[in-house]
C-alpha cells in the first residue's frame, strides 16, 4: 500500500495576524514533503495535540497544556508590547465593575480567554460568570455584559459604532505587568524533529525568510487585507507594524510570567518550561 501522507503537516491560523509568517513561504519548493491546513486557533490547537499537525502557529496557552510533546521555534511569534488591536473586550461597564457580570467568550481562542481571566482575577480581584458563544458581537451582547473577540472578528467589530467600552487586552497586560504578551508561538512536535531534522531546518529558514520579506515591504499584505477584511490602507499599515513577530528573551520573559499566573490560578495544571528549538537541539529557557 502506498503512503501518500506528506512528511510534515503544517497548520496555519485563519487570521491576518499570522500572515507575515506564511505570506512568502515557498510551499511549492517543498513539493510533497509538506501539507498545509488552515483553521481557527482552537481547531489548530486540537489538531496539534492529537498529532494530526506537526508544525503550527498555535495558541501560546496550547503549548503550555502539551509542552511535553512540543518545541518552540525561536524568532517567530505573534506578540505585542502594548496595543495589539485584535484581542478586544467589549463591555458596558468599566473593567473594575465586571465582578458580577456575564462575559461571553469566543469558541476560537485559548490564550486570550485565559489572559482575560488572569487580568480580571489577579489584578482586579473579580470572578465574573463566563459563557461560550459564536464570535459575533451583537448576538454575544444580547445575553452578556461583555464580550471577548479575537483576530479578524475583533478587528471588524472595532470599526463599528456600537457604543461599548473597548479594552485591548495586550495594552492591559503591559500596563499591569510591564511585560510583552505572546499570543501564538510556532510549535513543532518533538517526534517530527527526530524524524526529519534536515527538513525541519529548511522549514524554519523558509518561515524566517517569509517574515523578513513580509515586514520589509508589507504593501502586498496590506492590499490583500483591505480586499479580504475591509478597512483602510493606513489601518493595516499600522496593524502590521504594531504587531511583533520576534520571539526572543523579552517575549520569553512575558510568556513565562503568563504561564506562572495561569498555573497559580489553576488554569494550567503545572509550571511550563519554554523549550526552544535550536539547530535540532533544545534550549530550555525556564523551569
Amino acid at each position: 500500500m502506498i503512503n501518500n501522507q506528506a512528511s510534515v503537516r503544517i497548520g496555519r491560523i485563519d487570521f491576518t495576524n499570522v500572515w507575515p509568517l506564511f505570506y512568502y513561504f515557498p510551499f511549492s519548493s517543498f513539493g510533497s514533503d509538506l501539507e498545509v491546513t488552515q483553521q481557527v486557533p482552537s481547531g489548530l490547537n486540537r489538531a496539534m495535540a492529537e498529532g494530526r499537525i506537526d508544525i503550527g502557529a498555535i495558541s501560546s496557552y496550547a503549548y503550555g497544556e502539551n509542552f511535553d510533546e512540543y518545541l518552540v521555534f525561536p524568532d517567530m511569534s505573534v506578540s505585542a508590547f502594548g496595543q495589539v488591536n485584535s484581542i478586544l473586550l467589549f463591555h458596558r461597564k468599566p473593567l473594575e465593575e465586571l465582578g458580577d457580570a456575564k462575559i461571553a467568550l469566543p469558541t476560537t481562542s485559548a490564550t486570550s480567554i485565559n489572559l482575560l481571566k488572569i487580568i480580571l482575577t489577579k489584578f482586579y480581584g473579580l470572578q465574573p460568570e463566563y459563557e461560550y458563544a459564536a464570535p459575533e458581537l451583537e448576538p454575544m451582547m444580547k445575553s452578556a455584559d461583555a464580550a471577548l473577540l479575537i483576530g479578524d472578528h475583533a478587528i471588524r467589530a472595532s470599526w463599528e459604532k456600537n457604543g461599548y467600552l473597548v479594552s485591548d487586552l495586550a495594552t492591559e497586560w503591559t500596563r499591569l505587568t510591564g511585560h510583552w504578551i505572546t499570543f501564538a508561538v510556532c510549535t513543532i512536535r518533538k517526534q517530527t524533529v527526530e524524524q526529519y531534522p534536515e527538513l525541519v531546518s529548511r522549514i524554519y529558514e523558509a518561515f524566517l525568510e517569509s517574515k523578513r520579506k513580509s515586514l520589509a515591504d508589507p504593501a502586498a499584505l496590506v492590499r490583500d487585507a483591505e480586499k479580504l477584511i475591509g478597512g483602510t490602507e493606513a489601518y493595516w499599515q499600522r496593524y502590521f507594524s504594531e504587531l511583533c513577530y520576534e520571539f526572543g528573551p523579552k517575549q520569553w520573559a512575558g510568556l513565562s510570567l503568563y504561564y506562572q499566573y495561569a498555573a497559580e490560578l489553576g488554569f494550567l495544571k503545572r509550571n511550563v518550561p519554554l523549550q526552544i528549538w535550536k539547530d535540532n537541539s533544545v534550549v530550555r529557557v525556564t523551569e
